[in-house]
């Protein structure tokens, strides 16, 4: 452990001042990313057919290459999944995730480069630790294991030379061995399909370890430490392990979750570290433990652009450079990167807190927002909203969705919240309007469309049965990783489903 401390240590030596070089040349940083993924791909069959070798500027490459979707790009990927050489990145493939996304059925294939794997995920995981531990010189995380809660699938094969699986077992699978010695759980467990199964065995095999720190997303972890306090018969999580100092979390918003992680976790010394950690990429980390936004990380082979939401149908929007961007208005995140994605719309929406260096908060996703009415709420604006009235009222909430109610010819529109909760507030009523109070504070949009109810009534919200949403994720077969529950959309898909469910989870208890 003291060897890996001091490996660490001599990494984040020479790469912090490298991190703090972003303030100055972030332009000249990502301009040079551009240029060499520009070089590497001139040759694939995607750069042929875009003359990537002839492109010597950002205006050319943003001009002749459009912004591609999955459903656009997809073809390209198939042509990999199937064996094909030097289709969208050089060399043959041999890993994709499989990702459903948070609000798509179908899954989503993502190309893992040997390239993207090293120069990207791998050196994301080097810089969190080196960050925490410049942050923290006399940190103990060394002195133990990180416990990684990661996705519920083996690596399968999908061709003679191809495989697929949640990317955390693509990570697991081609790590080093010596990475064992400091992480747990032990591959053979972290694999396993399913996810009950593995929290029961993760929490058999490490209540007696020295675990220091916590890796995953939040609305799981929950699940897994929950699981931890039950078999241990302990209250808090510093009982079980004294050392437990860092939880590095991502995938979902953390607000939800925040007050009770720190009614399960006291100690004073536990810290909490925010990544934007994706199938596509590794993008920014919270390297400011006083400031929740995260640094972009500039030079990991991906190229980073920022399309306007009122542009983001366009094949071929005014997309801004990291340069160009204005702080606190939300863009759609496009990238280009190493692992063969090109001019990609990823689907998160993020603000810019700061230009030097560039750090960003995701606000939302370019498919998950209402505004059937005009109201063009976000998910930050829910997220915030909801922390608040938590705050005033002394509720927990455990998940929720959000979707409209359509006006119909004697009605007029509504959102309609079902919410989950962990600690029920004293009165729903009340709940509900300062929540609906809350956002209209945020959000103008909502405010003027809720003005003396003209356009739309007061929101309704519908109490969840316990356990609801672990059940219909369970059902859909979405446990664990990255999969996530759909807090807005602009449809009552799921929330007709979870209303059906939740009705039968009433008779069930009537």
């Amino acid at each position: 452990m003291l060897l890996f401390k001091h490996i660490v240590w001599l990494y984040s030596k020479s790469r912090i001042p490298q991190i703090e070089n972003y303030s100055k040349r972030a332009t000249e940083i990502q301009f040079r990313q551009i240029d060499q993924l520009l070089h590497t791909a001139k040759k694939t069959i995607f750069g042929q057919e875009y003359k990537f070798s002839t492109i010597k500027s950002v205006e050319t490459f943003q001009n002749r290459v459009p912004v591609h979707d999955y459903e656009t790009i997809k073809p390209y990927i198939k042509q990999q999944m199937t064996g094909a050489n030097n289709v969208l990145w050089p060399g043959r493939i041999r890993f994709f995730a499989k990702s459903s996304g948070t609000t798509a059925d179908k899954s989503k294939f993502i190309p893992i480069t040997r390239d993207s794997l090293k120069k990207c995920h791998f050196k994301g995981g080097w810089d969190v630790l080196g960050v925490h531990l410049s942050n923290n010189p006399r940190t103990a995380i060394f002195s133990g294991k990180t416990l990684t809660l990661g996705g519920s699938t083996q690596i399968n094969q999908l061709s003679p030379k191809s495989y697929f699986g949640d990317l955390s077992a693509i990570l697991i699978g081609n790590t080093p061995s010596w990475v064992n010695f400091v992480r747990e759980p032990h591959p053979s467990i972290a694999l396993i399909e399913n996810f009950e199964l593995k929290v029961q065995k993760i929490a058999e095999s490490t209540l007696h370890k020295n675990i220091v720190a916590l890796a995953g997303v939040p609305s799981w972890n929950l699940v897994l430490i929950k699981e931890i306090l039950r078999v241990s018969g302990k209250e808090r999580l510093e009982d079980v392990w004294p050392n437990i100092e860092l939880f590095i979390h991502g995938g979902v918003s953390f607000l939800p979750y925040q007050q009770t992680y720190k009614e399960l976790i006291t100690s004073p010394k536990m810290q909490y570290l925010e990544t934007y950690n994706a199938s596509e990429g590794f993008f920014a980390l919270q390297n400011d433990p006083n400031d929740s936004s995260m640094l972009l990380m500039l030079d990991y082979g991906i190229f980073y652009e920022f399309v306007p939401l009122d542009q983001i149908d366009r094949p071929f929007p005014t997309a801004c450079t990291v340069a160009d961007v204005e702080l606190n208005k939300p863009y759609a995140m496009v990238i280009s990167t190493n692992g063969g994605l090109w001019r990609y719309m990823i689907g998160d929406v993020v603000e810019f807190t700061s230009k030097t260096p560039p750090k960003i908060k995701i606000v939302g996703r370019t498919k998950q927002y209402i505004n059937v009415f005009g109201e063009e709420l976000m998910v930050h604006n829910a997220l915030t909203a909801l922390q608040q009235t938590c705050t005033q009222t002394g509720a927990k909430v455990i998940e929720f969705t959000v979707a409209p109610m359509f006006m119909g010819s004697n009605t007029k529109g509504a959102h309609q919240w079902l919410i989950e909760f962990e600690t029920l507030p004293q009165s729903i009523a009340e709940f509900s309007a300062l929540l609906d109070k809350n956002i209209q504070s945020l959000n103008s949009d909502y405010e003027a469309k809720r003005f003396n109810d003209t356009v739309l009534m007061p929101l309704n919200l519908i109490v969840a049965q316990p356990g609801l949403f672990y059940q219909w994720m369970k059902q859909r077969g979405k446990m664990g990783g990255q999969n996530k529950i759909p807090l807005l959309s602009n449809d009552r898909k799921y929330m007709d489903e979870l209303l059906e469910m939740n009705s039968k989870l009433n008779q069930n208890l009537s």
